[in-house]
């Protein structure tokens, strides 16, 4: 088969589009006992208002801001560990774009964002996994 002719698989046919989305005021500690999908590997923090941007942490994230500095969860809030704003990742985006996209940024996942809302989340194991091995 010829390249041109190669499928294109699109962003939002391998995201993630359950996820959790928080907002950034609570507890570490909250937000991992409200987190209900947890294969995501992150969580959405909320914009605030409209003129807000979101935010988002991952599970790494928490391990190295507060589990390796002995940090209590149960007294640092998600803002201050939070990553924001984020690059956001197109729906219509094809993998391949996405996959170098975050190689250009040092990414290992990002919000899909359309009309503004997130959608989904998007990961290099949601491109490979489900983009290369099941297409």
């Amino acid at each position: 088969m010829m390249n041109s002719e190669r499928k294109v698989i699109r962003v939002r046919e391998v995201m993630k589009s359950d996820f959790d989305i928080i907002d950034g005021r609570v507890t570490v500690m909250e937000a991992l006992r409200t987190m209900k999908h947890v294969e995501t590997k992150a969580l959405i923090v909320d914009k605030r208002n409209d003129n807000d941007e979101y935010g988002m942490v991952l599970i790494s994230d928490i391990a190295k801001l507060v589990l390796a500095k002995d940090r209590s969860p149960d007294r640092v809030n998600v803002y201050e560990i939070m990553a924001k704003p984020l690059l956001p990742v197109d729906p219509d985006m094809d993998i391949r774009y996405c996959a170098r996209y975050f190689e250009n940024f040092g990414l290992s996942r990002a919000p899909v964002v359309e009309n503004k809302q997130v959608i989904g989340i998007i990961s290099f194991t949601d491109m490979i996994l489900k983009g290369l091995v099941n297409f």
